[in-house]
């Protein structure tokens, strides 16, 4: 036990130590030796979490590691301790295994930027922060993890600093999530008045004595937060503009820990979802939504990390749509197998931009698959993940969610597989408009170093053989990440397909259907005649309005950024130049005034004072003679 729980503190203490480290030390180290330190210590992370997975009991549930009293205060004790159980295990696996190879990639990509071992420290908190917000045993110390990804995205997003769109994208991303972040300190807030702890054992335990209402607000604020972190519908439109940052930036947000904080939050509570099927069946819709949305609007995008930036929002809306059907299992294993083929998807990009010497839009490039030939068949390999193709990880993931959807409504079925569709399509697109046909660019192209090519590798084989990890009946598995979920999620031991084998292959077989004739119809169209998209205004008005993305950044800026802008250059103008000043202004010279005259009372002549002291004397004697 002692050993668990020191390999446990071990876990976010590693980067934790690195970000300090080289924060300390980022003036006199090179940027190799700094991404060495940086990979090093998350990689040991990622040693410690083997152990800790290896040893791990499932029939014990887990256990809490207190590190120290916190907060101790009448009526509320909130500890600083860790929960090491199925749940936690496995998001600290994909944090620290991905964001180990994330983290080697970035020597090769960062080694000629002068600012890199400041990188390297900020890349090495983020780490840090997320193992914290999924380690955590209450919902206080999840949620300073949870502000502390927050903070390091901003830092991450507007590395770049220099460039004031970088900054603009760095803090609406930071914006946007703080907005959501007051739906979880609300709920917090609520929890903390009807139970009196923030445990989340505790809270589970007693989640059915919270009367109706309050569970219904308590559901939806939590969600509201999700929201935010997950990039869902309304609070989806940071992430896009989250691409300002360095690709491994990218990867590491969209891939494997930001954006997956609000499902694993979601999954961490489900007892408390259960207890609400209004709030299901509303993240149900919301992740339906967000899926078909963000997907029809990657469609037309050029720049080649924009379009996996809005196939990362579509994917979410596939989780929280599991979440909403209740599937939290099937939720978590798309988070796993997403978290493999979108990192690789990022990294790859990252590869072409950097062949390229940074270009972005994909109009220029073209016939790369011969000069960049790791680059592509690791794209190639994230591209058939994500788009479903049998055998391949997200196809197992993905196919598992559509079950739950056929049972649970045939509406969201029908919906989710036109976003499937959807999605092989715009990333087939990217694949052939990148890799197909002729080069359409100016730089010459060349391979990346190894640090860059053993991550996409390492990726590649996990996107193919990650469906393992949760293998269905119908292939000879026994769901294996399902029945390991258990033991951290009751709600998990009722999550049943009950449809026959037949159907679930009819299922199958109608998605592996259109997965394949929609790559031949963008097959047809981007290599056999290379159609590319031209400028927006001479699209069609539907067309034009997609590729702007439906114009929701221009309606947010109409409703909410325009006005508290108005009302901020008023105030300013009105409330501070022309009542504040002068008020201030007027104060300072009022007590001047009434300085000036107060100091001539002070002549220095001695019989003045007495005079002035016997009058004082005879006027106290007055007052008193009087109240008496």
């Amino acid at each position: 036990m002692v050993m668990t729980d020191l390999l446990a503190v071990l876990v976010p203490a590693l980067p934790l130590a690195g970000a300090v480290l080289l924060s300390a030390l980022r003036r006199k180290l090179s940027a190799t030796v700094a991404g060495s330190i940086a990979t090093a210590l998350i990689a040991i992370s990622f040693v410690a979490t083997v152990i800790l997975f290896s040893g791990f009991d499932t029939e014990a549930g887990g256990r809490t590691v207190r590190i120290l009293d916190w907060l101790n205060i009448t009526g509320m004790d909130i500890p600083l301790a860790l929960r090491i159980d199925a749940l936690s295990l496995t998001m600290m696996l994909i944090v620290t295994g991905v964001g180990a190879l994330i983290h080697l990639y970035s020597i090769g990509y960062m080694h000629d930027d002068e600012r890199a071992p400041t990188f390297f420290a900020q890349l090495n908190l983020f780490s840090f922060a997320m193992l914290m917000l999924v380690m955590g045993s209450n919902f206080l110390v999840t949620f300073i993890g949870w502000e502390g990804v927050g903070l390091c995205s901003y830092l991450l997003i507007g590395f770049w600093y220099t460039k004031p769109d970088y900054n603009y994208a760095a803090r609406k991303a930071f914006v946007m999530n703080r907005i959501g972040d007051v739906g979880m300190v609300l709920a917090m807030a609520l929890l903390f008045h009807f139970l009196g702890t923030l445990e989340y054992a505790a809270v589970m335990e007693q989640a059915h004595s919270i009367p109706a209402w309050g569970l219904l607000a308590i559901t939806l604020l939590l969600f509201f937060g999700a929201t935010g972190k997950s990039a869902q519908i309304p609070l989806f439109t940071w992430l896009p503009d989250a691409m300002a940052g360095p690709t491994p930036v990218s990867a590491l947000i969209h891939a494997a820990t930001m954006v997956t904080a609000g499902v694993f939050l979601v999954v961490r509570s489900s007892v408390l979802f259960d207890l609400v099927p209004y709030t299901r069946d509303v993240i149900l819709w919301t992740g339906t939504a967000t899926a078909l949305l963000a997907a029809t609007i990657g469609l037309f995008q050029n720049d080649i990390k924009k379009v996996l930036a809005y196939s990362t929002v579509s994917q979410l809306g596939y989780m929280f749509a599991a979440l909403g059907m209740g599937a939290y299992s099937a939720a978590m294993f798309h988070v796993t197998t997403h978290a493999f083929f979108k990192a690789l998807l990022f990294l790859a990009a990252g590869s072409v931009i950097h062949a390229l010497g940074g270009e972005q839009d994909i109009r220029k490039m073209g016939g790369l698959k011969g000069s960049i030939k790791i680059t592509f068949v690791t794209f190639f390999i994230g591209t058939i993940a994500i788009s479903g193709l049998p055998l391949m990880s997200g196809f197992f993931s993905k196919d598992l969610i559509l079950a739950h959807a056929f049972q649970h409504s045939p509406v969201a079925f029908g919906l989710l597989v036109f976003g499937a569709v959807l999605t092989t399509f715009y990333m087939f697109r990217l694949l052939f408009l990148v890799f197909y046909g002729t080069y359409r660019g100016k730089a010459h192209a060349h391979e990346s170093p190894l640090t860059m090519t053993v991550p996409l590798m390492v990726l590649a084989v996990l996107s193919v053989v990650g469906g393992a990890l949760n293998l269905p009946h119908l292939f000879g598995g026994h769901e294996p990440m399902k029945h390991f979920l258990e033991s951290a999620a009751a709600a998990i031991r009722s999550e049943e397909i009950e449809l026959s084998a037949s159907t679930e292959w009819i299922l199958m077989g109608i998605t592996a259907v259109l997965v394949f004739t929609t790559i031949a119809f963008a097959y047809g169209r981007f290599v056999k005649r290379t159609t590319l998209e031209g400028d927006e205004a001479d699209m069609p008005l539907l067309k034009r309005l997609i590729a702007q993305r439906w114009r929701v950044d221009e309606l947010y800026a109409a409703l909410f950024e325009k006005p508290y802008g108005w009302l901020s250059e008023h105030f300013h103008s009105i409330g501070e130049l022309r009542i504040m000043v002068p008020l201030q202004n007027g104060v300072g010279e009022a007590a001047l005034r009434v300085g000036n005259v107060v100091r001539k009372l002070q002549t220095g002549n001695a019989s003045f004072h007495l005079l002035a002291m016997v009058a004082g004397i005879i006027l106290f004697l007055v007052i008193t003679l009087l109240s008496n």
